[in-house]
């Protein structure tokens, strides 16, 4: 890799780190090609991306960028998995590791917050972005849908209350 390479690969490392919600940095020695191009699907699929870099390269594109240092966490073998949703990351990646032993969470980052392991779990246990939508938006219908019954009881009660003395006349 010459010098022309190293810097656009610098450059489009701070660009994903600042373009992204969360970083989760992880050591990823020991998987197979065919484990980790399953990561890199899954991940992709959730709208995130897998990269790995050289660990220099990589604190290299952290000096300039927007979010946390994680350097400390950048040595052996690691892979870096970044999404613009802060969750996406977090949430692949956790699952991820429960499947297979071999991909170890150290850390990461989200935005100017700096992420231990256990600060990555917690952010993988949290809903998604997607998931607060729909959330709020059932809140928001349910008072109308709720309105909506309260305004149609009378006017059922009423014709439960003709139906039931039209059977009574009718049986009498």
């Amino acid at each position: 890799m010459d010098k022309a390479e190293k810097r656009e690969l610098v450059s489009s490392l701070q660009d994903a780190f600042n373009a992204s919600g969360a970083v989760v940095v992880a050591h990823y020695s020991g998987l197979s090609v065919a484990d980790m191009e399953d990561l890199r699907v899954q991940m992709k699929q959730a709208g995130g991306q897998v990269k790995v870099a050289k660990n220099r390269l990589a604190k290299r594109a952290l000096e300039n960028a927007e979010i946390a240092d994680f350097s400390e966490f950048l040595t052996g073998p690691t892979v870096l998995a970044y999404s613009e949703d802060p969750i996406t990351a977090a949430k692949i990646s956790a699952k991820f590791a429960k499947a297979n032993d071999k991909l170890v969470i150290l850390g990461g980052a989200m935005g100017e917050t700096k992420l231990d392991a256990a600060g990555v779990a917690a952010l993988s246990e949290l809903p998604s972005l997607d998931e607060l939508r729909a959330k709020l938006a059932g809140m928001l219908t349910q008072p109308a849908a709720k309105i909506a019954s309260v305004l149609q009881a009378p006017g059922g009660q009423v014709a439960r209350v003709v139906s039931a003395y039209s059977e009574k006349g009718e049986a009498a």
